[in-house]
């Protein structure tokens, strides 16, 4: 990562929960390209896999909380 990006990185973690929201969806939006339909069609059936998994309780989700935890930590 880029001296550049590392300081935006700082100076976006301090931003509150909603405002980090808004810049990681920003942020997001600006890499999508136009998605092939298989795509899109490949997605939507992991999705409704994992709904089943999740709803049959066959497997063991991770709270948001320690989610986080390992995405962030090192950024401080």
């Amino acid at each position: 990562m880029s001296p550049t990006a590392s300081e935006v990185l700082k100076q976006a973690l301090s931003l509150d929960e909603q405002d980090r929201a808004s810049v990681a969806g920003a942020l997001i939006e600006s890499l999508e390209v136009r998605a092939d339909a298989d795509v899109e069609v490949a997605w939507s059936n992991e999705i409704e896999r994992r709904v089943r998994e999740l709803e049959a309780r066959s497997i063991t989700s991770v709270p948001w909380s320690k989610v986080r935890d390992r995405l962030f930590r090192g950024f401080d």
